[in-house]
């Protein structure tokens, strides 16, 4: 995997607090992998609980969303919104990510379309798998059409 000097923020349209993820490990054609810590600040984090495990769907998320992002720069393009439609097959083996831990996240293209995709996603801690789901997410070339943007009359 190649490395990315890009922060993770401006590989995302999201405006903070919820970039919820710190580092890209690597990415190559159809992968990456980031990182994220779990922090007493982090987003959903729950005082002595740390943060549900069913947020990794959001983690898996993001991490399509700086592949997409990645993906983009590389070919000269801008970031651009995408969007989560639906998850398969969640499962955890954690209710919880515990404070102090350093989850990674893997993302792997299974099909692309224009602007669907369907990505297997993995979430690893310590070196064991902790959650697994597939998502499939679209990225429309006009965002602002989707929003109800003006359409031009």
């Amino acid at each position: 995997m190649r490395p990315c000097a890009t922060p993770i923020a401006d590989l995302l349209p999201h405006a903070p607090p919820m970039v919820l993820l710190d580092d890209v490990l690597g990415w190559d054609q159809g992968q990456v992998r980031v990182a994220v810590t779990i922090r007493p600040d982090s987003p959903f984090c729950e005082s002595g609980r740390g943060v549900p495990a069913h947020v990794g769907i959001e983690y898996m998320a993001q991490a399509c969303g700086v592949y997409a992002g990645l993906e983009g720069l590389s070919l000269g393009l801008p970031v651009r919104l995408g969007y989560l439609l639906g998850t398969r097959r969640f499962q955890a083996a954690v209710s919880w990510f515990r404070l102090g831990e350093r989850l990674e996240i893997s993302v792997t293209e299974v099909f692309r379309d224009q602007s669907m995709g369907v990505f297997d996603c993995r979430i690893d801690c310590a070196g064991c798998e902790v959650a697994a789901a597939q998502l499939n997410v679209y990225q429309p070339e006009d965002a602002s059409a989707v929003l109800g943007g003006s359409s031009g009359e």
